[in-house]
Order: structure tokens, then sequence, then C-alpha cells
């Protein structure tokens, strides 16, 4: 059996907001570790039936980069829930929903 072991490194300024984020991964093509403006973990436990999160951006992270963020995880939340159960019906459903949220986000943007 094969272990991957991913590491992340959050830097914090004086008053504990991330001010750098870093991660890699031992199965990772890259040794060098990455820089990411934002990171969000959810953890099964299955014991509890309870989500476990961890979500944390950095001050550098721009609103607009943050609907970005948002909207390409709930897609891929969808992709995965496709995989995993075959529900074509209720994976669209979620996607109309991202499309949505992200419509509705570029049309506030314009507005401002």
């Amino acid at each position: 059996m094969t272990q991957s072991t991913i590491s992340i490194d959050v830097n914090l300024d004086d008053q504990k907001i991330p001010h750098q984020i870093l991660w890699n991964a031992t199965q990772s093509s890259s040794e060098a570790k990455q820089e990411a403006k934002a990171m969000m973990i959810s953890f099964w436990d299955g014991k509890e039936r309870a989500a476990l999160r961890i979500d944390l951006w950095t001050k550098e992270m721009m609103v607009d980069e943050m609907a970005d963020f948002y909207y390409q995880t709930m897609m891929t939340m969808a992709d995965t829930f496709e995989r995993a159960t075959h529900k074509k019906e209720l994976v669209e459903e979620m996607k109309g929903f991202a499309k949505n949220f992200y419509a509705k986000f570029k049309e506030s943007q314009e507005q401002q």
C-alpha cells in the first residue's frame, strides 16, 4: 500500500489572519510548495455523520476571485457527486445553482 502526505502551512499575521497558504503533496509532480490564496478542506466523520471543515483565505484574496473559487468548487463537487452516485438530475440541479450563483454575482459587480 502506498501512502501520500499532504502538508499545509498557514502563515498568520499579528491578528492571526492568514497571510500565506503553502501546500505540497508527496505524490505531486512538483517538489516545491505551492502557494494558494484560499483553501477549503472537508472531512466526513462517519461515526458522527457530520462534515468537518477548514476554510481559510488570505487578505490578498479578491472578492471576484472568491466568487470564481466558489463557482469552480461547486461545479467540481457536482462532478464528484455524479461519479459517486450517478444521479444526473441532482447533478444538473447543483450545476444550475452554481451557474445562477455566479451569474448573480457578476450582475451585482456590474451594478457597483
